[in-house]
């Protein structure tokens, strides 16, 4: 598959909560985890589970920054 999407983190699914349309997914990335709502029928799909190593593909016109 070939992406426009040049913003990739690897991760490992540290949660997953099926709802009854959505799913809840959240993805550790070293020490930030990185959540995502997916449908439900894709997570079914994909098989997803705790454990999974998993890429966060990010595609946005707008990324929020927050100087520390």
């Amino acid at each position: 598959m070939t992406l426009s999407a040049r913003n990739r983190l690897d991760g490992k699914i540290e949660e997953l909560q099926l709802g009854g349309v959505m799913a809840h997914v959240a993805i550790r990335v070293g020490e930030n985890l990185i959540e995502s709502v997916i449908t439900r029928r894709s997570a079914e799909e994909m098989k997803l589970k705790i454990g999974d190593t998993v890429s966060a593909v990010i595609k946005s016109t707008e990324v929020m920054l927050e100087k520390k």
